[in-house]
């Protein structure tokens, strides 16, 4: 990439930084977008030895574009984000990714349309590890910092998008339990 769109894709990509997200940190402040995708992009190198079939590199490039559109919108918690949200980040991400030199904009809107319709095993797991991040890092924030609807949430949230993998309901039941765990450690 050219230097000077290089420079420029980075200083849109760099709003994630700032970008704070509904979760929290362990030290009790909120977690910016990019945070969430890097950790999430930690998980799926972790994973690789998984998932054999799968192109894991490309689960990789899934984590580390998959909210540039929060760039735009911000981060809208995913039990108030609603339809009309949804199409007004990808209009305003796919108008972003249009002005990238093409070979990047090509690459990451067949991303992006592998990603939304979840049919092949990569987007399957690049979906499962953005819903289970957020609930690792639930697990990992003060308890304090969760609203009602979190309880259950943390309880039975991603079990779908697991469903295709053992390995990833295993995770998931494993994350559950740390929930749990929590929740009657603070309770007692």
């Amino acid at each position: 990439m050219e230097v000077r769109k290089l420079l420029d894709a980075l200083l849109v990509a760099e709003r994630l930084k700032d970008t704070t997200r509904h979760c929290y940190t362990a030290k009790g402040r909120h977690e910016s977008v990019a945070e969430h995708s890097w950790m999430m992009t930690l998980m799926a190198f972790f994973m690789r030895d998984e998932f054999p079939e799968a192109d894991m590199d490309k689960v990789i490039r899934m984590c580390i574009i998959h909210d540039l559109g929060e760039c735009f919108t911000g981060d809208i918690p995913t039990f108030d984000k609603n339809q009309t949200h949804e199409e007004l980040e990808k209009e305003l991400l796919n108008n972003w990714v249009s002005s990238l030199p093409p070979k990047y904009a090509e690459e990451m809107s067949a991303l992006y349309e592998e990603m939304e319709k979840r049919e092949t095993l990569e987007a399957k797991i690049y979906k499962s590890i953005d819903s289970l991040e957020a609930l690792i890092q639930h697990n990992i924030s003060d308890l304090s910092t969760w609203i009602p609807k979190e309880f259950d949430l943390n309880l039975t949230y991603a079990d779908d998008k697991v469903a295709f993998s053992d390995y990833l309901k295993k995770l998931r039941q494993a994350v559950r339990e740390d929930t749990i765990k929590k929740i009657e450690m603070t309770m007692s």
